[in-house]
This record gives structure tokens, sequence and C-alpha cells, in this order.
């Protein structure tokens, strides 16, 4: 009896220090069980302490990976990370189209941790015209959610016209990630949106300066998870469980904003760790 083999693509950029980016992806996706593949849209040379340098890779090459995945390894579930610019913006929004691919996850990386910009200004309209009305799941931290609606985010009640505008630009689900929000204490609470009810996933909030690549990790978990056929609700809840036990169980290497522990999520469920609660607003 034949096993299906659930395949999962990162667009995304590399980082040498490997715990952000395509490193990051395909890790994640290793330990969920998916199979990876990877586009490369630009070489970053970085580690715990910063970018040191970012070098894209020419948009030919991005568009030769992407037809060499389209034509003969269709993917079940795709995740974007860092495109850099609008032309690879706009090139992934058509070979998406072209090629038909669903259950795109867009996480819309703009900033690096030590704030090196990771993304055009320009290419930010490019990202919300072209491509996010393509996505199943945006999964902005709250920095970048102010920056693709323009608004300020204080409070929920503000989250919460943020995700309503990012819906309202074409993606099915938003998902605000609360780790900036210091206003709810000890508690990380992100907010998921899905054009018409609000629901709150919290978790306890870890206090440690190893989060390098924690979008990356989460929004590639949930694309592992709708690549095994997982709803958009189930997939979002084990990611979210996936990078609290990444952060969780830190590797304690670098000298600066260190990596997630991308084996803790399965090492923590063989142990019979603790669920994330996932509860659904009060009405």
């Amino acid at each position: 009896m034949t096993t299906k083999v659930y395949k999962a693509l990162s667009i995304a950029g590399s980082d040498s220090g490997g715990g952000a980016g395509i490193q990051a992806d395909l890790k994640t996706f290793q330990e969920l069980g998916a199979y990876g593949m990877t586009v490369i849209t630009a070489i970053t040379a970085q580690n715990t302490l910063g970018v040191h340098g970012v070098y894209p890779v020419d948009i030919d090459a991005v568009g030769r990976q992407l037809d060499a995945i389209g034509e003969d390894l269709p993917p079940d579930a795709v995740k974007t990370g860092m495109l850099f610019s609008s032309d690879v913006i706009r090139l992934v929004a058509a070979k998406t189209g072209q090629y038909g691919w669903r259950n795109l996850v867009i996480d819309p990386v703009m900033v690096a941790k030590g704030g090196s910009a990771l993304l055009r200004q320009d290419a930010i309209r490019t990202l919300v015209k072209e491509l996010i009305p393509l996505a199943l799941v945006t999964t902005p931290n709250i920095p970048e959610a102010e920056l693709l609606t323009g608004m300020a985010i204080r409070s929920m009640s503000d989250r919460e016209e943020a995700a309503k505008r990012i819906v309202g630009m074409g993606s099915r689900y938003a998902v605000i990630k609360g780790g900036h929000d210091a206003e709810n204490g000890d508690r990380v609470i992100d907010l998921v949106y899905d054009g018409s009810r609000f629901d709150y996933m919290e978790s306890d909030r870890i206090d440690t300066r190893h989060t390098h690549g924690t979008g990356c990790t989460y929004s590639a978990a949930l694309a592992a998870e709708l690549a095994a056929g997982k709803t958009a609700p189930e997939a979002i809840a084990t990611a979210k469980r996936f990078i609290h036990a990444a952060i969780g169980h830190a590797l304690g290497i670098g000298g600066g904003h260190g990596p997630t522990n991308h084996f803790a999520y399965r090492r923590q469920r063989l142990a019979g760790g603790t669920e994330v609660a996932f509860a659904p607003a009060a009405e």
C-alpha cells in the first residue's frame, strides 16, 4: 500500500544562520511530515547578531525554480517568506495562477529582528494588490499588520480592524500574531479572523531573546499541516503549538537573537506535552 507524500513549497530567502527563511521552513516541514521544496528568492549573510548582507537572486532564476516545481512536483501547500521586490511578488502571483497552486500561506516578511529591511517599500503595495488576494492565510505580526493596513495597532480592537482589512484584501483568513503585544502581560494572544468571526489562541509568554525565525517557522508549520489535508483552523492551531514549543525549548546558541528549536514540538508530543488553548471569541 502506497502512502501519499504531502509536498510543501517554501518561496523565501536563505538564512546562512539556519534559524529563519528556507532553512527554518525545511526543518519545520520535515518535523511535521511534509516533503519540503524550495524556491530561493535571495541569499542573506546573517547570524543571530543580525543581517550582514542581502543578495537577491536573479528574477530569471526565480522563475526557473518556480517552473521546475510547477512542471514536475506540484505542491499541496505553498508558503511565502522573504520576497524582497515587486518583480518577485508579481512573478510568484503569476506562477501561482498558472499552475493553480492552492493553500497559499503568506508570511509578509518585511524587517529582520535587528531592523534590516527585507522587503522594499514599493513591494508592500504589490503584495497587497497581487499576492494577498490569492492567499488562504496571511500571518503578519503586529508591526507587519500595521504596514499592510496603514493603521496603528494599539489594542485588540485595532487588531480586529486590521484583520478585517487583510481579509478585505482577499485573504481567506488573517492571523495577527500577538508576540509584539505587551498589553496582555504574561499571555500571548493570536487573533484569527475568517471573514465572519474572531477566534483567539492563547499561550504563556516565554521570556527569551531566542526568537529568530518565529514567523517563518509558524507559517511553515501552518503550510505543512495544510499540505496534509488539515483545515485552516486545525493547521493554525497546530502552528501555534509548534512555535510555542520551539520558543519554549530554546537551543541557546549564538550571541544575539538565537533560533527556535525546530524539533521541540515532536519531542514534546512524544513526552505527552500540554496543548495550547484555542478559545473562540466571547459572544
